[in-house]
């Protein structure tokens, strides 16, 4: 088996191998994966963090050794903590990063991607934090944009949200709403709830579609056309704008006591 990393800033992952498929997902940088498959132009890959599979271009990852990719899983891993920011490789050419791009082998503000260096000098979450920060950071990402299969700070889809959200601050959620259902505890009332508890909403056939992080005083911030702050109720999501509901509840869980 080959394995990869990411070494731009925000890379499609599809859910076939052309471009004019769907974007499941996306790869940041610094984000490593195992090469499932190989073909001339696509790779189909496993993301390291949450085992998401899909195609990547041949030309938008650099291979690494699974010495590197054993390494990397074993380290304490560090992100980007700016919304936008940059580093500089040895030639001095800048890459741009996101909000929750990973800092491989971050040591004295240098990173490393096989034989390139790059210098970093921005914000850096690499700590386990307390469940009242996963507000704080959720607010980074108020009003961007609604992106199926996005996860950065130029688009976002709802679960993209809450994975990057709970990983800024040290915690691993799956990708999908659906997937993320199944993690924590439950809770019986929306009265049980604190602040950073995951609500979950169905559609008519009783599928898991959607997610937002519970805030107090019955509110939530979750990405529905943007990353915004709605009422949240025993119904489900009520819009303040539209006055009207938007999604139907079906269940809390907490993950962090």
């Amino acid at each position: 088996m080959s394995f990869g990393i990411c070494n731009l800033s925000i890379v499609p992952l599809r859910l076939e191998p052309t471009d004019t498929s769907e974007m499941v997902n996306q790869v940041v940088f610094g984000e490593p994966f195992k090469i499932l498959e190989k073909a001339k132009k696509w790779s189909k890959i496993r993301l390291s963090f949450d085992n998401y599979e899909g195609f990547i271009d041949n030309k938008q990852y650099e291979e690494i050794t699974e010495e590197v990719y054993i390494s990397l899983s074993e380290e304490n891993k560090s992100y980007a903590g700016e919304l936008i920011d940059f580093i500089t490789d040895n030639n001095h050419n800048l890459t741009t990063i996101p909000l929750g791009a990973r800092l491989p082998f971050l040591k004295n503000k240098s990173i490393n991607i096989n034989t390139t260096s790059y210098f970093y000098e921005g914000k850096v979450c690499a700590k386990k934090l307390s469940k009242a920060a996963i507000i704080d950071t959720s607010f980074l990402f108020l009003n961007v944009p609604y992106l199926w299969g996005g996860k950065s700070p130029f688009g976002i889809d709802c679960s993209g949200f809450t994975q990057t959200v709970y990983k800024l601050c040290g915690y691993n959620l799956l990708r999908d709403a659906k997937q993320q259902a199944t993690q924590g505890e439950f809770l019986s009332f929306i009265e049980e709830s604190e602040p950073g508890d995951l609500a979950f909403f169905d559609n008519e056939e009783g599928i898991i579609t959607h997610v937002g992080i519970i805030m107090n005083d019955y509110k939530i911030i979750h990405a529905h056309g943007k990353v915004r702050i709605d009422k949240l109720d025993h119904s489900g999501i009520y819009n303040v704008d539209t006055n009207k509901h938007t999604h139907k509840l079906r269940v809390i869980k907490r993950l962090i006591k």
